[in-house]
């Protein structure tokens, strides 16, 4: 399992300065999308420049131009691309291309989806890399969490990587984990934390835990 910090609210300046701090805890940098608008790829490539030996996702959540944003995103630095499940079939296939292309990674983001099943069924047919569950900013805001979407997600998925963001924090990570994702994404919960340090440590000690705990009946469960 990997831990992606979600970098959304902030320049990029303040995203390096947060990386900084917490890179021995994390696996993967997210350029937020709030980033991505704010200042393009340039963000991607100095946060890859800063931090070489890391992943960098670029959250392009592409809606359009499937090949081309993901070959720009990939181009400046990106490892992980993300277009969303609700983009036009020929768009994600664009964008899986180019990944393909350069030997890099799709992300679908399932943001706003309703039938999970039917849709997961059709990105893996197209053989998409990762298939991220994800609970948005203003839905969390009325109370709404990814955890029931996982668990669907793990029920229907049968070869791509399955992703999870949604308002995950120490205090919540323990449920995530148990449903067995192979990425786990915090954003604000270490961004605004009193200690960042502190979150980002605590979260990855956390699922480490509960995966070497159960290395013994499922070797293959651990990827860290």
């Amino acid at each position: 399992m990997k831990l992606q910090l979600a970098l959304d609210e902030m320049k990029t300046e303040e995203a390096v300065k947060l990386v900084e701090k917490v890179e021995d805890y994390i696996d993967i940098i997210e350029i937020g999308t709030p980033i991505c608008l704010d200042a393009g790829n340039d963000a991607v490539a100095r946060l890859k420049k800063e931090f070489p030996d890391k992943e960098v996702l670029a959250d392009c959540k592409i809606m359009d131009g499937g090949y081309l944003e993901a070959e720009n995103a990939i181009k400046a630095g990106a490892d992980y691309v993300t277009v969303c499940a609700a983009a036009d079939i020929l768009t994600v296939k664009g964008a899986f291309k180019a990944t393909q292309d350069y030997g890099k990674k799709l992300v679908v983001d399932m943001i706003t989806i309703a039938d999970i099943p039917a849709k997961v069924a059709e990105l893996e047919e197209i053989g998409v890399d990762v298939i991220a569950v994800h609970t948005g900013a203003d839905a969390q805001a009325v109370g709404r969490e990814p955890i029931n979407d996982l668990k669907v997600m793990k029920e229907c998925s049968k070869k791509a990587a399955i992703a999870v963001a949604g308002g995950i924090s120490s205090k919540t990570i323990e449920k995530y984990v148990a449903l067995n994702p192979e990425i786990v994404i915090v954003g604000s919960a270490i961004g605004n934390a009193e200690d960042p340090v502190a979150e980002a440590k605590a979260i990855k000690e956390d699922f480490c835990l509960l995966y070497t705990s159960d290395a013994a009946d499922d070797l293959t469960r651990v990827d860290l």
